[in-house]
């Protein structure tokens, strides 16, 4: 089952929606639909993990200085490797 809401977005982004509704054959309704679905899904995977890590934090789970040294290593090679 969908519902029907009525949202507002000024000139400029209404017109990129028109936009992009035409250059992918497309209606306003269905790109507005998988922009929010995107979105809610994202934001909701997120803060589940913001609340997953609190509760870890409550039980007093927290990485070791060494597994963070390993982290920070990694994310230092990607950006070495990035540049």
């Amino acid at each position: 089952m969908t519902a029907a809401f009525t949202i507002r977005l000024d000139d400029e982004m209404l017109a990129k929606l028109d936009a992009l509704a035409a250059d992918t054959d497309r209606s306003r309704s269905w790109i507005a639909a998988k922009a929010i679905e995107s979105y809610v899904e994202l934001n909701a995977w997120q803060i589940a993990k913001i609340k997953e890590g609190i509760a870890q934090a409550d039980r007093g789970e927290f990485a070791t200085e060494e597994e963070l040294d390993e982290i920070e290593a990694e994310l230092q090679a990607r950006i070495d490797a990035a540049r």
